[in-house]
């Protein structure tokens, strides 16, 4: 295996622009300011609602003098892609803008993303928002801050801190020459003389373009003949678009790029990097996945930073003592093997209430009682809301039943094996039973009744089943390596000459 390498000299590194992620809590503003950026300095007017699919863009800077400076943000705000890498997007950026309400200060969520930026270990920059409001007070959210260990300048800390409103576009401005100040502090530097690297931060199957990816470059050029590699995923570099859409020949570091032609789709968050043909890229991909079973033997040590979005089993406990509640939480803490996470929401003494019906609707949540009774009119709103209510006596029966719940909610893994590999020669016909087709057995074996993959130009298009198999012109139930083959194909995903299909089974 050879992967693209080169040994840069200091000559050849030169500044970056920089990667910025905003963070903070939900209702403070981020996607305001993200608007109102992208609004006012995008480099191309018309992006519109595109950057909302791509999960990132670029912006220009102008500053006083006339220089022009580049900034990719990262969109994390809304994007399905980033709620999975909310924590492993902040690893892809260079510097955070952590965005704090002027009227609210510090929340529970800010919290979170200052958590997660420290984790990152990137600088940040707090953008105190919302000082449009009537009820807006910067010295109080300072204050806030203080209290919260977040000592911006002039509280005792050097974190810089600028008062926005991204409502009005208040000192946006300010805000972007500060990231920029931050950035060159940071002195950031990309090397142009080697092939690239960086992040998923998106990836989406088209039923016309096949998997697609949007890809961060933090380091080196991407060319097309390339093949990039994420994980267990690769793709030929055919073409390469930037954050608009629109077709490049190459692109640098900082630059959010779009990459067509996956084998799979690419986790989001997962490194990326360059090597010069598709059979290196294969190995790389061998390679990553023997490294995947090692990490799924992880413990429960995995904090909730690393740990990815798993499946949830809510519960409300009430119970008839404390003494009650007490063991019953203790159970339940001994059960989860941390596949599904176990939350509960509320633990109390006494009988189910109508507001413990409430508060597991608005979570779907279940309920439990332990020792505890349902007076009817809770029992009524429950069966309205279809709220789940369970009442038991014996521990154990309620430990034996959250567990049977949790076993319920555990994913089960499937693996996808293959079992063979032909290339289509020639189409003859399409009807409404299906496409007869002409092949030849490349490698295993293809069988009557077999579902199949079509593959064209290495990507995966679409999947069909043999119903019918001829060798010969005379039937026959499987077809090994080398031999050809008419096969009547049933898929919804049109066949053409020079296609590949490749059989496969999931255990």
């Amino acid at each position: 295996m050879t992967k693209i390498t080169m040994q840069p000299k200091n000559s050849e590194f030169v500044v970056r622009p920089p990667v910025v992620v905003v963070m903070g809590h939900i209702d403070h503003g981020k996607s305001k300011l993200l608007d109102y950026v992208r609004k006012t300095n995008i480099v191309d007017k018309e992006a519109g609602g595109i950057t909302q699919h791509v999960g990132a863009y670029e912006v220009i800077r102008e500053s006083k003098n006339g220089e022009k400076k580049r900034i990719t943000f990262l969109d994390t705000p809304g994007h399905e892609a980033f709620a999975g890498i909310r924590a492993r997007g902040v690893e892809a950026a260079d510097i955070a803008v952590l965005v704090v309400s002027a009227e609210e200060g510090v929340k529970a969520q800010t919290m979170e993303a200052l958590a997660y930026i420290k984790k990152a270990g990137i600088p940040f920059v707090v953008a105190i928002n919302k000082i449009d409001k009537p009820e807006a007070n910067i010295e109080r959210t300072k204050q806030s801050l203080a209290e919260n260990e977040i000592y911006i300048e002039g509280y005792g800390g050097t974190t810089p801190a600028v008062a926005i409103s991204a409502k009005e576009g208040t000192h946006v401005d300010e805000l972007l020459d500060m990231i920029l100040l931050v950035a060159e502090l940071e002195e950031l530097k990309g090397n142009a003389q080697i092939p690239a690297s960086g992040a998923v931060i998106e990836s989406h199957l088209d039923p016309r373009k096949g998997i697609s990816a949007t890809l961060i470059i933090k380091n080196g050029v991407l060319e097309k003949s390339q093949c990039v590699v994420a994980g267990d995923a690769y793709a030929p570099v055919r073409a390469i678009e930037d954050f608009l859409g629109k077709p490049v020949s190459s692109a640098s570091f900082s630059s959010p790029v779009i990459i067509f032609g996956w084998n799979k789709v690419p986790a989001v968050g997962l490194k990326f990097e360059t090597c010069s043909t598709k059979k290196e890229a294969e190995a790389i991909t061998v390679a990553s996945k023997s490294k995947t079973k090692v990490k799924a033997a992880k413990t429960k040590s995995e904090t909730a930073l690393d740990a990815p979005k798993k499946p949830e089993l809510a519960l409300v406990i009430k119970a008839d003592t404390s003494g009650s509640v007490e063991a019953t939480l203790h159970e339940t803490a001994t059960i989860s093997d941390g596949a599904v996470t176990l939350k509960i929401l509320q633990a109390g003494v006494g009988d189910i209430s109508e507001n413990d019906v409430k508060i597991a609707l608005g979570a779907n949540a279940i309920i439990l009682g332990f020792n505890a009774s349902i007076n009817p009119d809770s029992k009524n709103l429950a069966l309205r809301s279809g709220v789940q209510v369970e009442i038991f006596d014996l521990i154990y029966k309620l430990k034996e039943w959250i567990a049977a719940e949790i076993a319920k909610r555990t994913p089960k893994v499937e693996i996808e094996e293959t079992t063979g590999k032909a290339k289509i020669q020639r189409v003859f016909g399409i009807g409404k039973s299906g496409q007869v087709v002409g092949g030849k057995v490349e490698s295993g074996q293809i069988k009557r009744g077999g579902v199949i993959k079509i593959i064209r130009r290495d990507a995966v298009i679409g999947e069909g089943k043999i119903k019918n198999l001829e060798q010969q012109k005379v039937k026959t139930d499987e077809v090994g390596k080398g031999r050809e083959f008419g096969a009547l194909i049933e898929s919804k995903f049109e066949i053409a000459g020079g296609d590949f299909i490749e059989s496969f089974t999931k255990n």
